[in-house]
């Protein structure tokens, strides 16, 4: 489905992560790829997943270092001259925000969760744009929370509206290039960001109870979703968010 594609992802954190679950199935469908790390810190949960994906390009990435992002793109320049797919897999939002009641959260919290969790996707497709002269797609996730209250949820759903708001944006603006971006919104998953989540594991058997497949996603399942919305089969699909979650946002 990817052979002779090279693609970005961002947001591996560790072997639980969305964005790794994306990163094997890319690279089981041909792709070529470019993984990131946050710091020194996250380096030694990646880098062997990287090695394990023969990844062409492994840099880090702090989404609000304009100088990492810099650095990172020109490196995809030099190397490949151009970039057929990106995934912006990131997303986060300060804990007491997170789990305090929304009309409570703090204007520095809430701008740091919008930056990080939202402006970073255009960030990325501004510096992107350039490699994708002949086209390209451009993936990011989000979650049911963004159209409806979950309890737990709290800042994140407000961000991810705003995130899939920019998805319908930024594709409206990049289709006449040729570059079509999506949103995926898979059912909740236990990963590291999801664990800073109120009453996660309420979340997690609300949905397996209540989707009608009556299953919980997994890696796997996001991951394949993703290659195909990246790849030219889904080429007519455009500032679409497309739900990955056994069917538990059709119910009343």
């Amino acid at each position: 489905m990817l052979q002779g594609k090279r693609g970005l992802i961002v947001g591996i954190a560790n072997e639980h992560s969305i964005a790794w679950g994306c990163a094997q199935a890319a690279q089981a469908a041909g792709a070529e790829l470019a993984l990131t790390y946050l710091n020194d810190k996250a380096k030694p949960y990646v880098e062997p997943l990287a090695t394990q994906v023969n990844a062409a390009i492994f840099s880090a990435l702090d989404v609000t270092n304009e100088s990492q992002m810099e650095q990172l793109f020109a490196e995809i320049k030099q190397r490949w001259g151009r970039l057929d797919f990106l995934i912006h897999a990131v997303a986060f939002s300060p804990k007491a925000d997170l789990q305090g009641r929304f009309i409570d959260s703090s204007g520095a919290g809430f701008a740091q969760a919008m930056d990080i969790s939202c402006h970073s996707l255009v960030r990325l497709a501004k510096a992107a744009e350039p490699l994708m002269a002949e086209g390209g797609s451009i993936l990011t996730m989000s979650y049911y929370g963004s159209e409806k209250v979950i309890l737990g949820y709290g800042m994140m759903g407000p961000v991810k509206a705003a995130l899939e708001a920019s998805v319908r944006y930024l594709a409206a603006e990049l289709a006449p290039q040729g570059v079509r971006v999506n949103a995926l919104s898979p059912g909740p998953i236990k990963t590291r960001a999801a664990s800073g989540l109120a009453h996660f594991d309420q979340l997690l058997q609300k949905n397996a109870d209540a989707a009608p497949l009556h299953q919980l996603v997994t890696l796997e399942q996001i991951g394949s979703t993703a290659c195909f919305l990246v790849s030219d089969q889904s080429r007519q699909i455009i500032g679409q968010v497309i739900y990955v979650d056994g069917g538990f946002n059709i119910q009343g």
